[in-house]
């Protein structure tokens, strides 16, 4: 088992930010998302610092949907990132967070008029432009305004990132971005020069998630300079900002080899500098989009032992009171991650279980065959580096409340989400 930031082992007891997670458990219940703050913090400024952001001007935007509430918001902008949001929600939840519009990226394939319209409205920095619908609603509502926009043009590269199918997004066939088929890409830039209430700033890619290598990241910063240059040569028109966009990866467990922050930020660095004195390119400002990388190890969710069922010679479930309403990713992308007993998290006998959540679904697999030291019903587990696509992931199914998050450091607790009640579920529904 790895442990993350201020992650220690007490008296055999796990703690963060200073407090036994089985105190944290005791007060606000389970399941129980905790984050530890401090790591947030440190993450962020790993990514400032290697990125050369205050050095060369580039930027670092956190992807919000790892993980976004008005909290987070407070935490990115203290730190000097940007935002990428992917949605009016996102979006509206940075607006009521006072994170600096201006700093705000606003990413998605299919943005409704309403979605565009408030993005213009609330004064949103750069939309990034996924298609030709969007640029030319954008544009007519930019005029309807009285605004220039900002904008990026994402492009698909054509590479093929080695991760799971659903969160590939780099290759040729993609929902996301102009796919480089014919003129395609070179039609879509030109069109948005062409444009009187948009400003073509920036082109983006994003090759996909939970990427280990260090090479696509360089195949992508070189296909995107030498297409920035392709553009000058035929228009005239210089390119000045480059977004590569995220998908770092990070150690979930055994078997998991993630690349250090610097690692993947001077590889970027080097290549696009090299590449761009190769081809008598200006540099473009660069940018990159973090988010699981940030949050994903600051995250822990404790949960309840409940029924533990030992079927002879077959399996042993060991049934807890959260599952895939809190963390689904087990059951859409069978992801893995470490498990401990919190309070016996060093133990020489130790079990093979399988974790499973309490909704009314047999995928509802936490877990599949790991070992743990042997529970009883009240035990308490922490499933490791949830910080990422858990409680952003999260759900009602089954009309299961939401768990609270909880953010520690040095000591100290706050509640920055509320545990939902039944009345919450409910608060929508009409009779």
């Amino acid at each position: 088992m790895k442990l993350f930031g201020s992650m220690i082992v007490e008296e055999n007891v796990l703690s963060v930010g200073g407090i036994k997670l089985s105190k944290l458990a005791d007060k606000y219940g389970t399941p129980l998302y905790v984050m530890d703050e401090q790591l947030l913090e440190e993450n962020c400024r790993e990514y400032y610092r290697n990125f050369k952001c205050e050095d060369k001007g580039n930027k670092v935007a956190y992807a919000g949907k790892a993980f976004l509430t008005l909290a987070m918001c407070k935490i990115v902008e203290k730190e000097g990132l940007y935002l990428d949001v992917v949605s009016g929600g996102e979006l509206y939840t940075a607006y009521k967070a006072n994170f600096p519009l201006e700093r705000v990226l606003f990413h998605g394939n299919n943005k409704t008029l309403d979605e565009i319209e408030l993005g213009v409205e609330l004064g949103v920095g750069t939309f990034v432009v996924d298609n030709f619908f969007e640029i030319e609603h954008l544009n007519h509502i930019a005029k309807e305004k009285g605004k220039i926009q900002n904008i990026y043009l994402r492009i698909t590269p054509g590479i093929e990132a080695h991760t799971h199918e659903y969160i590939k997004t780099g290759q040729i066939d993609s929902k996301f971005g102009f796919a480089p088929i014919g003129d395609n890409i070179i039609n879509a830039i030109k069109k948005a020069i062409n444009l009187e209430n948009v400003n073509l700033l920036g082109l983006h890619c994003h090759i996909g998630s939970q990427i280990f290598e260090i090479e696509p990241y360089e195949d992508a910063t070189e296909i995107m300079l030498k297409l920035i240059k392709r553009v000058k040569d035929e228009t005239g028109y210089l390119i000045k900002e480059l977004d590569l966009g995220g998908g770092f990866g990070i150690y979930y467990s055994k078997g998991d080899s993630p690349r250090e922050t610097k690692e993947y930020c001077q590889a970027i660095l080097n290549k696009a500098d090299n590449v761009c004195k190769e081809i008598e390119l200006e540099m473009p400002k660069l940018v990159i989009e973090p988010g699981r990388s940030i949050v994903g190890n600051a995250g822990i969710t404790l949960y309840t032992v409940g029924s533990i069922k030992d079927i002879p010679d077959i399996r042993k479930y060991v049934s807890v009171d959260g599952g895939m309403t809190d963390n689904i990713r087990p059951a859409l992308y069978h992801a893995n991650y470490e498990c401990v007993v919190v309070n016996r998290v060093i133990h020489d006998s130790r079990e093979t279980v399988t974790i499973s959540g309490k909704c009314c679904e047999s995928g509802d697999i936490l877990l599949q065959g790991i070992k743990i030291p042997s529970v009883l019903s009240g035990d308490l587990l922490a499933i490791m580096s949830t910080g990422a696509y858990g409680y952003s992931m999260s759900n009602n199914y089954n009309k299961i409340p939401k768990p609270a998050v909880v953010m520690v450091k040095g000591g100290k607790e706050k509640v920055i989400c509320k545990r939902e009640t039944y009345a919450d579920i409910l608060r929508n529904e009409i009779l």
